[in-house]
């Protein structure tokens, strides 16, 4: 028996050693194959997972923009309510009116506290309108002293003809206030809502890659990406590692705030003057005079024609020029006339963070794709004001139903609205120029960030031009990065990446692909 096993092995002992040959080598390619999609799997899952703390931090910095510029508008619209002071001309012309009745007999002096004038004539109308709308009591007219209405009887015709030019001016100086007050203000909410964007989502950018260069260089301990920290107990987190040139850098919107607001109120107003300015009290206006007249406001500002509107340059009203730059640093109160020598400083090298900061918000500003944006941002702040506020309170048109898709074409039934005096527009323009400043909520700065091309517009900065900020790491740690993350906003859908690393226009460029994929089919 043990004979015939072995003869049976010996004549069989090739096949047998093939045999188990190809059984070992199944298992070593199964082991292998397995190992392989091991490895994949967790490289899959770091990638989610990688994406998916990239679109957090994303999201969270918009957050951020939101709450930054309902802390800064306050400062700009003070400012400009300050210089427009539309509330004091109203008073004027009331405590005008007032002293004509007076005068006239129509009501006796000690009545003027208690309720407004009664006016039979056009402009009294009008006056009367605008005190409604406007929510200016009659009660808080001057009383003119029996003295004052002595002198206006003995003056006769000569001191009656100087009154009325000098209401004729009040009028004049209500109008102009009041149109170039509402515009100036959409002009500064839609320029600050950018401008943050911009800063913020540089900030941003510089973070991620100062956590991601920090995990490649021995933080490996940490699985992940954390999510930034802006507590004040971990400051050295807050925007990436250099707290102080953040500081300085997210400064530089003090120069919009206290000087560029007034830059744009004077080339509103001049427009305002030049449009609105044939324009009488008596007028009765419609409201598509109105939006034709708006309308030809903003091609004056922004430019008629894309061309026009790309070849605008907004960068006077948001920073300041570079021999203005330490000055806006002493205001603001970052730094002071004697700095210490450890203090970061601007200079014109393009070494330094700060400067390199400044330098690309500047082509941010100036490249067509911000013209783009600040345009729709534009038509949607003008579009809450005179679609919706204006035709609502001032000719009574009736709201639109919501449409959850803002580019689905929207069918507007055709309302037959009645003209109204030119003083109700001025005073819903007066009452919606503390709205767009102070508003809570603010509807005119949801109304802009509801536009998509805004978060695309984030998206391509917080995820475009990675080679600057790259190349001085590489100097100091020797890592290579051979690409920037995808685009923030896809989230974690495996697309591939908008970022143009090398190429000449590459934040214009990945701007392109990112409208082209935000295009419908």
């Amino acid at each position: 028996m043990i004979s015939a096993s072995r003869r049976w092995l010996k004549r069989n002992r090739t096949p047998l050693a093939i045999g188990f040959g190809l059984i070992g080598a199944g298992y070593i390619a199964t082991q292998y194959v397995l190992g392989k999609i091991s490895d994949a799997r967790e490289r899959m899952s770091s990638d989610r997972i990688a994406r998916e703390n990239l679109r957090r931090r994303f999201e969270q910095n918009q957050e951020d923009c939101t709450f930054t510029v309902l802390a800064l508008l306050p400062t700009a619209t003070d400012n400009i309510i300050h210089e427009l002071e539309t509330e004091r001309i109203t008073y004027e012309l009331q405590q005008q009116k007032a002293a004509k009745s007076a005068r006239n007999g129509e009501i006796n002096p000690s009545e003027l506290g208690s309720g407004p004038p009664s006016v039979t004539d056009d402009d009294g109308r009008s006056m009367a309108s605008l005190q409604s709308e406007s929510g200016v009591h009659a009660s808080q007219m001057g009383i003119p002293s029996a003295s004052v209405v002595g002198e206006g009887q003995q003056d006769g015709g000569q001191q009656a003809q100087k009154a009325r030019k000098t209401k004729l001016q009040l009028w004049n100086d209500l109008k102009i206030s009041s149109i170039t007050r509402a515009f100036t203000l959409i002009y500064t909410l839609a320029l600050l809502t950018l401008l943050t964007r911009i800063q913020l989502n540089l900030l941003g950018r510089r973070s991620y890659l100062s956590s991601v260069v920090s995990l490649a260089t021995g933080g490996m301990e940490q699985s992940t990406i954390s999510l930034e920290n802006h507590d004040d107990d971990n400051p050295d987190q807050a925007y990436g590692n250099d707290f102080e040139t953040n500081r300085k850098y997210l400064t530089f919107s003090w120069w919009l705030l206290h000087r560029g607001w007034r830059e744009v109120m004077l080339k509103v107003e001049a427009t305002v003057k030049e449009v609105f300015g044939g324009l009488s009290p008596r007028d009765d206006i419609s409201m598509q005079k109105f939006s034709e007249l708006t309308l030809e406001v903003r091609k004056k500002v922004e430019g008629a024609t894309e061309a026009e509107r790309q070849a605008s340059r907004w960068l006077q009203y948001l920073l300041p020029p570079k021999e203005e730059e330490e000055f806006v640093l002493r205001e603001s109160g970052m730094t002071k006339e004697s700095s210490p020598s450890g203090s970061v400083s601007i200079s014109s090298s393009d070494a330094t963070p700060l400067r390199r900061l400044l330098d690309e918000t500047s082509d941010l500003i100036d490249s067509p794709p911000f013209s783009h944006v600040l345009t729709l941002l534009l038509d949607a702040g003008y579009s809450t004001l005179v679609d919706q506020k204006i035709a609502q309170q001032a000719y009574k048109v009736p709201p639109t139903s919501d449409v959850s898709d803002l580019n689905a074409p929207r069918v507007t039934e055709v309302v037959d609205v009645k003209p109204v005096k030119l003083p109700i527009v001025l005073a819903i323009l007066t009452r919606q120029a503390h709205s767009i400043g102070n508003g809570v909520p603010n509807e005119y700065l949801q109304s802009m960030e509801q536009v998509r091309d805004l978060e695309a517009f984030a998206a391509v900065v917080y995820s475009s031009n990675w080679e600057n900020e790259i190349r001085p790491v590489n100097d100091e740690s020797g890592i290579t990065l051979k690409d920037g993350p995808a685009d923030p906003a896809e989230g974690h859908t495996g697309q591939e990446s908008v970022v143009d690393v090398g190429s000449a226009s590459a934040f214009e460029s990945a701007w392109g692909k990112a409208v082209e994929k935000d295009a419908p089919v």
